[in-house]
């Protein structure tokens, strides 16, 4: 298992515990010092089965500033994924991978507690 995150944001620090009290075995990956490329957020994306708007953390500050939500509109997917690419703190966090399986967000953490 892989879990993606960010060591300050309070759902990653719930999901962390979780894995820990459930003895989970996982490789950790800070989001903010080692970003996914855009491939490897295409793969994930096409994995999950999600809407791309669920891979944006939309209530972050960068979010916000770019004023993304009009913008996203417009865009492409591919310049959907090389926006994403950026910057770790425009990903939706934490994602696990486990497997073929992507959770992101919320779901990651209800997929940790039915562990």
């Amino acid at each position: 298992m892989l879990f993606i995150c960010y060591k300050k944001c309070s759902t990653c620090q719930k999901v962390e515990k979780i894995l820990q009290e459930k003895e989970v075995a996982y490789d950790y990956r800070k989001i903010d010092q080692d970003n996914p490329t855009a491939q490897e957020l295409k793969a994930w994306h096409e994995k999950s089965g999600l809407d791309i708007k669920k891979f944006f953390n939309t209530s972050g500050r960068i979010y916000r500033e770019k004023n993304l939500k009009d913008k996203l509109e417009t865009m492409s997917l591919e310049e959907k994924y090389d926006l994403l690419a950026t910057d770790g703190m425009l990903v939706k966090r934490p994602i696990i991978l486990e497997g073929d399986q992507v959770y992101v967000g919320p779901l990651a953490k209800k997929y940790v507690e039915g562990l």
